[in-house]
């Protein structure tokens, strides 16, 4: 999913899947016996990163390690070439030995999971810190885990051509520029590079990887929390090594018959009628943002600013100096951010800075939505986008007729504006992918498919559709599902309901399922602006906000 974001899936294909080679495929995998992980210091700058982010919740910083293990590069030759992943302890609290490890993944494809453990551990409650030891891991290929991978720093800078309507234009320029970017992958990691990393980025290796992390820390059975694409490596996980399962939490799920090509589609309808919803939250407090009394209006206010970005993008210095240009890409990625979640932080973010600009800040606008200029010097971490693109683009076959991308997203577009073209670009380079596809686990194609997997899920989850959620809950039989009516947080563990937070800890500690299959908590209910008038964050604010999402 765009940003995955997560989820994305297949439009006409049959996911035909491992079936019967869900024994076969942990044989390699078997055959790899992991060393035990040696914990260290962690780098002083990752350290500093974690006192910044998490100490007010906690503080992890002074008790984070580090450790790192190597995996085979190609599961199915477990003596062959090595890569490194990068892990992290948080180690519980409670004197004794701790009552499990969780491994936990934030999401992506593409998340770094390194940070995503002390994050987990600092939010998570007393009695979960003082029992578990929370293990974080950045998965092969992403962030401190070797080799990083990295295609073209300067695919994201500005100014970008703007995403279109699926105009003859648009489509030339962002085919050709999608096209240069997967022949830089291809390049770099492809056959007959040094580390041939796009023939194993699949979301089945990184299972088999997840696994020998449970072996290195010595546990018979996997502990595991997942978000996002996370709730995907968990599903190949417990189907693939059932007998494994420990207790697994999956949270804001991807649906398993999406991947990857549906999934996307079904995306674009979720994010225009969130972002609609969040245009209304703007209206209703007019009197803070200026911006329009009625959704009507702010809609054509945004949809108006986003259309003269396309035509003249917006140049300056933001606030730490940097040369900064916000188009309509710019525009439309970064507001998207407010479709992932309820958030005071997010949605005022967003809101504050366009209420700025329309007032005649233009540092605001640059600030809240810039990015790096070409001119600036400033290269723009891909390795995120790298990843996703290897994952996604090698899980399954995406269609690979231009024609069918083109019908479907011109049909959605005539409704859901918002992300729809946006959202191809962001994948069309898997029609143009230097390593084979593959075909996707058969999620649940086990006997032994282990029945005390926890699910969480909101109803109007945009990054992954409650559809999604309700086919994978019956996929995974004899899981349990705890729904949160009407809220529209991507991911609801630690975002401020007690009551989801319950099940949360009594599944942990007690191993405690609720009483029922499926079992509903309340919406939280829309933020309020702060009570001052509206005033823009400064970027690093702004950068904060959207950090605070998960992925």
């Amino acid at each position: 999913m765009k940003k995955l974001v997560v989820v994305a899936a297949t439009a006409g294909l049959s996911l035909t899947g491992l079936g019967a080679a869900g024994a076969q495929a942990a044989t390699p995998a078997a055959a790899f016996k992991p060393s035990i992980v040696k914990w260290h210091a962690c780098p002083a700058d990752f350290v500093k990163t974690v006192h910044d982010n998490y100490d007010a919740l906690y503080p992890v910083s002074k008790i984070v390690q580090c450790g790192e293990l190597s995996v085979p590069l190609d599961w199915s030759k477990p003596k062959g070439q090595k890569i490194t992943l990068q892990l992290t302890r948080t180690p519980h609290t409670a004197k004794g030995p701790a009552k499990g490890d969780i491994v936990v993944n934030p999401g992506g494809p593409g998340g770094g999971g390194a940070l995503f453990g002390p994050r987990v551990f600092a939010q998570n409650s007393a009695p979960m810190r003082a029992a578990y030891n929370v293990i974080g891991f950045d998965p092969r290929g992403v962030g401190m885990s070797k080799p990083a991978i990295t295609c073209d720093t300067s695919y994201s800078q500005g100014p970008r051509p703007d995403y279109g309507t699926g105009d003859r234009k648009s489509v030339k320029t962002w085919l050709a520029k999608s096209k240069g970017y997967a022949k830089a992958c291809a390049k770099k990691y492809g056959k007959g590079s040094k580390i041939n990393m796009l023939d194993h980025i699949k979301t089945v290796d990184v299972v088999k990887d997840v696994d020998a992390i449970r072996g290195a820390l010595g546990r018979q059975k996997l502990d595991y929390y997942g978000a996002s694409y996370g709730t995907y490596i968990g599903q190949v996980y417990a189907t693939l090594f059932p007998k494994k399962v420990g207790r697994m939490v999956l949270d804001g799920n991807v649906g398993p018959s999406g991947v990857w090509y549906k999934a996307n589609l079904s995306q674009d309808v979720a994010f225009d009628t969130n972002i609609n919803y969040y245009f209304g939250w703007i209206a209703k407090y007019d009197s803070v943002y200026h911006l329009g009394k009625t959704q009507k209006a702010v809609r054509a206010y945004f949809y108006g600013l986003r259309n003269k970005l396309a035509k003249k993008p917006v140049f300056g210095a933001n606030s730490d100096g940097t040369k900064t240009v916000v188009g309509s890409d710019d525009l439309t990625d970064n507001i998207q951010n407010a479709g992932y979640r309820r958030s005071q932080a997010v949605w005022h973010s967003y809101a504050a800075g366009l209420s700025a600009y329309k007032a005649g800040d233009v540092k605001a606008l640059l600030d809240t939505f810039g990015a790096p200029t070409k001119a600036s010097g400033v290269p723009v971490d891909d390795n995120g986008y790298a990843i996703y693109s290897g994952v996604q683009c090698t899980d399954v076959q995406w269609p690979t007729s231009w024609a069918k991308w083109q019908r479907d997203n011109t049909t959605i577009n005539k409704k859901h504006p918002f992300l729809t073209w946006g959202n191809a670009w962001y994948n069309a380079p898997c029609l143009f992918w230097g390593a084979k596809a593959g075909k996707p686990t058969k999620i649940g194609a086990t006997k032994n498919l282990p029945k005390n997997i926890l699910m969480f899920q909101s109803t109007n989850d945009a990054a992954t559709p409650y559809a999604g959620a309700l086919e994978l809950h019956k996929t995974l039989r004899g899981s349990h599902l705890v729904v949160q009516d009407g809220d529209r947080t991507h991911c609801i563990v630690h975002r401020g309901s007690a009551a989801v937070d319950a099940y949360f800890d009594a599944y942990f500690l007690n191993g405690k399922l609720p009483n029922k299959s499926t079992v509903h908590v309340p919406q939280l209910g829309d933020p309020t602006p702060p009570a001052a008038q509206a005033n823009t964050l400064n970027a690093g604010q702004s950068q904060a906000a959207v950090n605070d999402v998960i992925r």
